[in-house]
């Protein structure tokens, strides 16, 4: 695979020139119709380049965010159905395999490190509670969109922190243990507070359900998570029954069979659980499917272990883009009509979320590494989750826009903020905080 992107990288500016150039021409002579392929593959091209860059490489699932745009934009019926099948039925299950996966990358540790920093966990979630589901309210009203893609911009404020985070904090040496605890966190509370903020703010816009949407959130979110938790514990376990095939292969049959039985089975028969049968059975088939591949891979064929952690990035990402391809194709006129007023919004929310995350943390002079961290917390969000819930709960695919601008978005803008903490040390901003605060302290007396 690495070979293949190097060589498509190595003749992709090929393919980038002579795509642009036929788009311009084509485009500027009237023929807009018909430069689809060309503007598919300028995008397409320069995704590939990106790749096989070494500085630029972390920008490339943006673009690959804007070649399945432009796809959709052009042919919408490409995402539309196939063979009588609705494609729009992809999206939960996507959702939930996205969410597996971000539940293998954590632990039980993760959500009881509460207790040892309990003080910046609790502002870095009140914060994520009322920043930016509040700052969606307002840009709503001031853009005057109407109200289903109004409702869109304050769900996506209402949504919990977004993974991506935890790379950006990385990036930008904040303090990963409390991101990964944060974005946890949240996560958890967001079946209450979700729909409680989207009730409260967006009642008044469209029709909000509150327990429809808690349901919902918790089939689609927490159950994935916790089985991705149960097949973190299979992967990365160093006890004898995680790394011997007897147990993998009894692991691997019986969750494939319980997800078999669940499928035919009448739902009646899980009563109040019904509402949770689809996350259920994908949490299951999935828990099987790593048991058998960690039997194979790891086991049989004596590969290195961290095959899962080459994968999920790949499988996230195509679902990301598969899902903002299928929403952009349902929600192309209203994309047409808002599209630039509602892109200069979703900047204005995510930028907002970065400066009063970080200020008032820094108000309440919680340290530089700290201050990093809520920042991104705050600024960024879940934008599966909010594209989810927009259309399978309120059955919107203009209330889904602001979602799908913002998730793109969010990786541009915290890769750009994360490369310029990354150059400032966190002890130099810690000085230069100092210092100002003591100007501020003489000035005053």
């Amino acid at each position: 695979m690495r070979k293949l992107i190097e060589v498509a990288a190595k003749y992709s500016p090929y393919v980038f020139f002579f795509s642009l150039l036929a788009t311009l021409v084509m485009a500027f002579r009237g023929y807009r119709s018909e430069v689809g392929p060309f503007a598919i593959a300028v995008f397409a091209s320069l995704a590939l380049y990106m790749m096989g860059h070494p500085v630029l490489k972390s920008f490339a699932f943006t673009v690959w965010v804007f070649v399945f745009v432009t796809a959709s934009m052009f042919y919408p019926w490409a995402f539309g159905t196939w063979l009588g099948f609705d494609l729009k039925i992809l999206i939960v299950p996507l959702i939930q395999i996205i969410m597996f996966g971000m539940g293998t990358t954590l632990n039980v540790a993760d959500f009881a490190r509460v207790f040892k920093m309990p003080w910046p966990v609790f502002i870095g979630i009140v914060l994520q509670f009322t920043v930016m589901p509040l700052t969606g309210y307002c840009i709503g009203s001031l853009f005057g969109f109407g109200p289903e893609v109004a409702a869109g911009v304050i769900l996506i404020g209402s949504c919990p922190g977004g993974v991506a985070s935890n790379l950006m904090t990385y990036l930008a040496k904040g303090n990963v243990a409390l991101s990964v605890t944060m974005t946890s966190c949240s996560t958890l509370m967001s079946p209450v507070m979700t729909p409680f903020l989207m009730k409260t703010l967006a009642g008044k816009l469209i029709e909000i359900k509150f327990v429809a949407m808690m349901l919902a959130i918790l089939n689609m979110i927490i159950v994935p998570i916790f089985a991705g938790l149960i097949a973190n514990r299979i992967l990365y376990s160093r006890s004898s029954w995680a790394n011997r095939p007897g147990p993998l292969t009894l692991i691997a049959a019986v969750n494939t069979g319980l997800a078999f039985v669940a499928i035919v089975v009448d739902k009646s028969i899980f009563g109040p659980l019904a509402i949770l049968r689809n996350g259920i059975i994908i949490g299951l088939a999935l828990i099987g499917v790593v048991a058998l591949t960690k039997l194979i891979v790891s086991i049989m064929l004596k590969r290195p272990g961290n095959w899962m952690d080459r994968a999920l990035p790949i499988v996230s990402m195509s679902g990301i883009c598969f899902i903002i391809a299928i929403i952009t194709a349902r929600s192309r006129e209203d994309l047409l009509s808002v599209g630039v007023a509602l892109i200069a919004a979703v900047i204005v929310h995510n930028f907002i979320g970065y400066i009063l995350g970080y200020g008032f943390a820094r108000a309440i002079r919680l340290d530089e590494r700290t201050c990093r961290t809520v920042a991104f917390e705050v600024g960024m969000q879940n934008g599966g989750m909010a594209s989810g819930l927009a259309m399978n709960v309120l059955n919107s695919a203009s209330a889904a826009l602001a979602p799908a601008i913002f998730g793109p978005w969010m990786n541009i803008s915290g890769s750009v903020l994360a490369t310029w903490w990354h150059r400032r040390p966190v002890e130099q901003a810690e000085q230069a905080t100092q210092v100002l605060a003591k100007g501020e302290s003489n000035g005053s007396t």
